[in-house]
Formats: structure tokens, sequence, C-alpha cells
């Protein structure tokens, strides 16, 4: 039985209020690293100034899409999903819990992370489990080295059928990475081509994770310069960030090479492990989480989190929110599943973190009190600022002051409707 709930969630005001805060000091950052004059310069006369379109907005879009599900034999699943400071969301994904047929304890997740433009994202969140179904090699058997050469030959097939449809339709840019995981009752597969990760924790501790297929790296660089490309600047060509993903075609032109042995290999890397009951939980997510956070310290704050929240949708904003405070200037993308061996919610983590949050608002009052006895009224970042240099025990593991921050915010505003001048009543004066 398959059960789903999906919503969008708003970030709530006080989160708002601190980004618009902050807004105009991240835009000037990224609008002065364009071409064109600087502020307060003019072209030259006669000279036209060059405008380069930003990849990133004014201010980031905060609303969340989340979606959560189980399945009949225990796994539950929640996404969450964020367009951020880019100009656009480009990440898409699947979550299949049970597939059909023969296929119905398998279960199946994606995360498609796409760039210059969402359309390959678009349409390989559409067909790519379709063509991994239809070569056959997965079944009840569930035979690990068939199936690894489904999964590879699934994903050949999709860029073939993607480079017919994009000829057509006169699509000249754009890819997208896949990072994905197919579950049957004995093994966990892993799928990845490009540079999303996925994570499975066991007893606590990170048991796998992919490779991100980077074009610096030792054997993805070979490859590039063999079928003619450099790497330059951490990219092909000083260009593409990623060296393996679907999509792309412009660097898929070698003559006389097979499409894993051209620039940008659509051909994904397939690890395989096997089911323990000590599994706890997986991670899918797309490079704007893990362009801000280690394996380890999210392992550490998903462990946590799921020991103090009732619902996965939760944990999932909350990675968010981290990776958004922590930097992270991309979409955010990340599906979260949790096998029975997961952790449950505990009394004694729910009791602890009460106290970090009270313990957290008595510091937020005692730095409003010092401004105001100074004579100043302070603003949230300066609250932000002394309390991160603050020693505070009890933080989440792996999450540290950041992920407290929505706790903070909201004490901040608190203090300020305490501390907020007092208006006289101007008609009960004039009464007496």
């Amino acid at each position: 039985m398959r059960t789903a709930r999906k919503g969008s969630v708003e970030m709530p005001a006080f989160v708002r209020q601190l980004v618009k805060e902050t807004e105009k000091r991240v835009s000037s950052f990224f609008k002065g690293g364009r071409g064109g004059a600087a502020e307060g310069e003019h072209p030259a006369e006669g000279e036209r100034e060059e405008v380069i379109p930003s990849p990133y907005l004014d201010r980031p879009v905060l609303d969340k899409l989340t979606e959560e599900g189980c399945t009949r034999w225990g796994l539950t699943y929640a996404l969450g999903s964020m367009q951020g400071w880019r100009a656009n969301m480009e990440d898409f994904h699947n979550c299949v819990p049970q597939l059909g047929g023969d296929l119905s304890d398998w279960s199946f997740f994606a995360v498609f992370d796409g760039h210059a433009g969402n359309t390959v994202a678009q349409y390989c969140s559409q067909h790519l489990l379709g063509n991994l179904l239809t070569t056959g090699g997965m079944g009840p058997e569930d035979d690990p080295e068939k199936v690894k050469d489904s999964i590879i030959e699934g994903f050949l097939q999709t860029d073939k059928h993607l480079q017919t449809v994009a000829r057509r339709e006169g699509w000249e840019r754009g890819g997208t990475t896949v990072v994905a995981t197919l579950i049957s009752p004995f093994y966990i597969y892993f799928a990845n081509c490009g540079d999303s990760r996925a994570m499975l924790c066991r007893s606590g501790q990170v048991c796998f994770s992919t490779s991100d297929h980077k074009p610096y790296s030792p054997l993805e660089k070979e490859r590039i310069e063999s079928a003619g490309g450099s790497v330059c600047l951490q990219r092909i060509n000083g260009s593409l960030a990623v060296s393996r993903a679907l999509g792309d075609f412009s660097y898929k032109g070698a003559e006389n090479r097979m499409p894993s042995e051209q620039m940008v290999s659509p051909e994904p890397e397939v690890c395989v492990v096997e089911r323990s009951p000590a599994d706890e939980f997986l991670v899918l997510a797309c490079d704007g989480v893990w362009d801000t956070i280690t394996n380890d310290d999210l392992c550490a704050f998903i462990h946590n989190r799921l020991q103090v929240c009732t619902d996965l949708r939760d944990v999932c904003s909350q990675v968010i929110d981290l990776c958004l405070y922590k930097g992270s200037l991309d979409n955010i993308s990340i599906i979260v599943l949790c096998f029975p061996g997961a952790p449950q919610l505990s009394a004694e983590a729910l009791h602890q973190e009460a106290e970090l949050e009270d313990l957290l608002e008595s510091k937020v009052a005692e730095i409003y009190e010092e401004f105001c006895a100074r004579g100043e009224e302070p603003d949230l970042l300066s609250v932000l600022t002394v309390l991160a240099s603050s020693v505070i025990p009890g933080l989440p593991p792996g999450g540290g002051i950041q992920s407290k921050r929505n706790c903070i915010i909201s004490a901040y505003y608190q203090q300020r409707e305490i501390h907020k001048p007092t208006v006289p009543n101007v008609s009960a004066c004039l009464e007496k």
C-alpha cells in the first residue's frame, strides 16, 4: 500500500526578514562581478555596455516543495526542494516507493540536477525509469550483475533517445546530473552520473557514498583529454563543471568514440550494497547540499533530527535551511529514505532540544539587554554575530549554530516586541 502527501511550505516571516536584511549585500557581491561598467562608472562614448544576465536572484525563493510516503515493507521517505538564490529552478526528482508487477517490493528514487536550463532534467525525470525497466535485467531473481548492467544500459538508452529529441526540438544546450537508487528486498543499487551524491548511513555512521564526477579527477581528466578536450579552471574547456551527465551533446561529438569515451560521459557509476538490519537511512541530494556540508556532518545531523522530529518532511526542510544558512547559492533538493532501523523519537533527545532552545532564547535576551544598556537597538545580524562567537553546548551534531537560526530569529523578534517603545494614550491624557 502506498501513501503519499505533497505540499508547498512557505518560509516563516521572520526568516524572510533575515533574508531581506542580507540580500542587498549578496546582490551587490554578484552584481559587482558581472561584465559591464561597475557601479558609479559609465561606458565610454560610443561603447555599448554588455549586460550579462546573472544566474542568481537579488533575493532567494524560499518556498519549499515537500512530499512524503511509505511502502508496505516499512520504508518511509520524504523530499524537500527549494529554488534558493538561483534564477531558475532546474532540479527534478522521482519518488516511486513501489514498482509494479514482479517488482512490487522494489523502490526507485532519483534526483536530477539540471544545468543550462531545466529541459533535460525534466525529460530524464519522465523517461529514465521506463528505460531502466525495459532493459529486462531486473526481476525477482535479483541478480546484482544483471541489474547493474541494466542500469547502465538504461542510462545510455535515455541519453540516446534524448539526443534524438534534442535534434528534433532544437535543444542546443543543457544537461543534467543524476543520482538514483533502486532498492530491492536484498540489495541497494546506487547509480551516479555527475556531482549529485548518495549516502547510506548504518549504525550511526556513513557506510557508503557515491563519488562525484569532476573534470579534474584523474580518470575523468584522462578521458576528457583523450576525446580532444581540456580541463581549465577545473572545468571542461573552462566551461562545464561536471564530467558525466545526460545531455550536454556539444561535448559528445568526438568521432569514432563510444558514448562512455566522450568528453562528457552518460555512463553512470553503479555500486551495489547488500542490505542490513543496521541500515538506518539513505540520502540522495544535489550539489546544493554537498557544497556546504560533509557526508559525516549530514549523517550526524539527520541522525539527531530523526530523534526530535515527528514529520520526515521537517527533517528535509531543516537540512535545506541549514545549507542555505551555510551559504548554498544553488537549487537545493534532498530525498531522505528511512529504513525500519532508523532512529526513532527519543524523550531524552526532545528534552535536550527543549533545553537548548531555552538556552538560546535566554542568550538572545542577554545580548539584547546588553545592547540596550549601551543605548543601542541591536539588529538581527548583530545578535547572530555575537551568538556565533559564543560557546553553546548541546547544538545539533553536524549542524552547529546555523541549524538553530530559526529559533534564534524567533527569539530576537520576541525581544524586539518586548522592548518596543510604548506610545502614550493621548485620549486618556486629554480626559484627565
